[in-house]
């Protein structure tokens, strides 16, 4: 055997040697990874039993809450919302339970799942103000789409409600919206919450005119009407005795959907009436008096 044969034979023994030694440590790597799988596999196995039940739980569970929302009446919008809601809360219980049933330390994820939760809900209080009120509207339901609401110093009728804000066509056909924040936190009159309302018209007349004939008057252009509601019954009283004149009352009930009729009508038709019957209905007058101080000058210098 030469020299370079000999060489190079030991070179080709260092290299199965080197190979036998990888191969050996491959081998003994590939046993503890298949030994930690199949330690593992138990709670592989109880995770995924987990999440199929779990996800099935859930989706019967949200079906059954859509059923109660529409057996109780829930308006849509809300019924929606508190399904996804719960939904997504629920979700998340589930992913952790499995994460943790897998050996997973799951304490910091709900910490940072809180912390990212509380810097939205300061970077949209805003919004999730808005957003409560109207859970709260939809579900309490202090008005509804049609109703005549007035809200500091906005009145219309309510044409959408939704879960941010709520919408009012005014007399003038203009669109309010008003954030349902604002709205659940007001004073709101709703003028269409029962089904009949009550007017009162105040009518001035002269003192020298008859208080009983213009009472009986009004009271009978208040019968005449059929609209106008005969239980509780309408009346007219004297309510004041102003600087001018002498102030009436008219009162009646009358059904939301014929109320402004009835409450136009009774006053162009009273003041008609009233004229008729010779009863005067004043208005503010002033009397100016003019002094010419230039004569009272004159007096003056004379008696100096």
């Amino acid at each position: 055997m030469t020299f370079s044969e000999g060489f190079l034979f030991v070179e080709t023994f260092k290299i199965q040697k080197n190979s036998m030694e990888e191969f050996n440590n491959l081998k003994d790597v590939t046993e503890e990874y298949i030994g930690q799988f199949i330690s593992f596999l138990p709670d592989l196995l109880l995770a995924i039993l987990y999440l199929v039940i779990g996800w099935w739980l859930i989706k019967m569970l949200i079906k059954y809450m859509k059923k109660f929302f529409v057996k109780k009446d829930y308006d849509p919008a809300l019924s929606n919302f508190l399904a996804t809601i719960s939904k997504w809360a629920l979700v998340i219980l589930l992913l952790v339970s499995v994460v943790e049933t897998l050996g997973v330390e799951t304490t910091s994820f709900i910490a940072v799942l809180g912390a990212a939760g509380l810097a939205i809900g300061l970077a949209l209080q805003g919004s999730l103000s808005n957003f409560a009120g109207g859970v709260l509207i939809i579900g309490l339901k202090p008005f509804k789409i049609g109703d005549w609401i007035e809200v500091n110093g906005i009145s219309g009728s309510v044409k959408e409600i939704s879960l941010f804000y709520t919408k009012l066509n005014t007399f003038g056909n203009q669109l309010a919206v008003i954030p349902n924040g604002e709205l659940s936190n007001s004073n709101v009159v709703n003028y269409s919450g029962e089904a009949t309302r009550r007017d009162a018209i105040t009518i001035g007349i002269s003192y020298e005119s008859n208080i009983k004939v213009a009472k009986q008057t009004l009271l009978d252009l208040l019968q005449e009407q059929e609209d106008i509601l005969k239980d509780p019954a309408p009346a007219v009283v004297v309510t004041e005795l102003a600087d001018s004149s002498v102030n009436l009352s008219v009162r009646f009930w009358a059904r939301n959907e014929v109320f402004w009729d009835r409450h136009w009508y009774t006053i162009e038709e009273g003041k008609r009436r009233l004229e008729a019957a010779g009863i005067s209905i004043p208005f503010p007058q002033r009397d100016v008096h003019f002094f010419d101080h230039s004569k009272e000058k004159a007096t003056t210098e004379k008696s100096v």
